[in-house]
């Protein structure tokens, strides 16, 4: 993988971070409500579970 591939992720990923405060910022404003009212452990396990995601799709997609 080379830096080009990885900025263009990078880019892509703050790309779509943007898009979702500029066009729903109300959305995103719950969304870290809901986040806040979970438990330590279960935001852990969430955290774990997309970037289990993440590695995954990435694995398939090389």
């Amino acid at each position: 993988m080379t830096v080009n591939v990885i900025l263009i992720l990078i880019a892509g990923a703050l790309i779509i971070e943007g898009l979702a405060y500029a066009l729903a910022p109300s959305l995103v404003e719950r969304m870290l409500e809901a986040l806040a009212s979970m438990s330590l452990e279960t935001r852990r396990t969430l955290g774990l579970l997309t970037a289990v995601t993440g590695v995954t799709i990435l694995w398939i997609a090389l």
